[in-house]
């Protein structure tokens, strides 16, 4: 499903920055959604769930929403049609998931949704903002990794090779567009107070105590590393040690910390 509903407030012109915010209905989405408004942007909020959306729209003074699921093919074409009608000044590719249980019990169509969310929508959204933005000769791409995107994480194996691909292509994208005047940010934040752990079906008492950060400070971390023009962003201290592991400590040693850290009991 994917339908467009009006501002809920009035359109503004064209020489207002306007930055979509996808998976924008909680978290780390919603916190851009918030700091971007803050700083002026005509803010675009996509996500499933439109009784949130129109929630956040009201509490941070208006926004348009995109009720779309990012995971279907129109529900991508709805956001891109968004892009191709409007100059679009950042994109912040945040919509996706994981799940957390042993590869082969979990259901099949599950796993290949969340490839089709966490990879393919990003892809293809990235795509069609920096066509616009290389024309344009600037604008801000971020997307949205994990610190699991630099191991692997026995128990959440899909997950993980999805954001080591958000961090891989986010890099190489960003050495191409930067001659273009175009940053393009891979955000990697490690544990992280929002609805995934929930969702995930992770037990934050297995993850390492005081790991967690607020999703204030990682979208400013974000935001000021896009700012600066840096390639990958990793808030917090305990998360870039995490990050940098593999290092230190031998890959096998890594991916089993990572599988005792996510093994459910």
């Amino acid at each position: 499903m994917a339908t467009e509903t009006k501002p809920t407030e009035p359109q503004t012109n064209q020489s207002v920055n306007t930055a979509i915010v996808t998976g924008a209905s909680a978290g780390i989405g919603e916190e851009f959604a918030r700091q971007l408004k803050k700083q002026g942007y005509n803010v675009v909020i996509v996500a499933r769930r439109k009784d949130r959306l129109e929630r956040l729209a009201s509490e941070i003074g208006g926004a348009e929403i995109i009720e779309a699921d990012l995971s279907k093919p129109e529900g991508v074409a709805a956001v891109i049609k968004r892009i191709d009608d409007y100059d679009v000044t950042m994109l912040v590719n945040n919509a996706g998931f994981g799940i957390n249980g042993v590869f082969g019990e979990v259901p099949v169509e599950r796993e290949l949704e969340e490839l089709d969310l966490n990879i393919r929508a990003l892809t293809h959204l990235t795509h069609a903002a920096l066509q616009q933005m290389k024309t344009r000769k600037n604008g801000t791409i971020i997307n949205v990794a994990s610190t699991g995107a630099f191991q692997p994480v026995p128990y959440m194996s899909t997950y993980a090779a999805t954001k080591a691909y958000v961090l891989s292509f986010s890099e190489g994208v960003h050495e191409e567009a930067k001659k273009y005047g175009v940053t393009v940010t891979c955000l990697c934040p490690g544990g992280t107070r929002t609805e995934f752990q929930q969702v995930a079906g992770v037990n934050e008492a297995s993850l390492p105590r005081g790991s967690f950060m607020m999703p204030g400070p990682v979208v400013k971390a974000a935001l000021d590393g896009a700012r600066k023009g840096r390639g990958i962003v990793v808030p917090g201290m305990i998360n870039k040690t995490t990050a940098n592991l593999n290092r230190v400590l031998p890959r096998s040693s890594v991916r089993k910390i990572a599988g005792r850290m996510f093994k459910k009991d």
